[in-house]
């Protein structure tokens, strides 16, 4: 790929296992090679696996950042709810 920047918006919803372990493979290899890859996911597994850094997002909004050694679930969660009660 000849670009710097890559999204990926919800790249394993609805596949299969196996197809999804291909799709992080190739999200890793172009990791490697210094691309910068923005994954949009619904899957908490999936973003903490795959992720070196997480912005939580609520109704449009940044409710906050995670580092590699912060992203937890319960966090996670924790943000996006705090954006949502802002938001009521």
């Amino acid at each position: 790929m000849n670009c710097d920047i890559i999204i990926f918006d919800e790249p394993t919803r609805g596949i299969d296992v196996g197809a999804k372990q291909e799709i992080y493979e190739l999200i890793n290899e172009l990791a490697r090679q210094g691309k910068a890859v923005i994954l949009i996911s619904s899957e908490l597994p999936e973003l903490m696996g795959m992720s070196d850094r997480v912005i939580v997002m609520a109704e449009g909004r940044i409710s906050g950042e995670l580092k590699k050694e912060q992203i937890h679930q319960e966090k996670i969660l924790e943000l996006a709810s705090k954006a949502q009660e802002v938001m009521s």
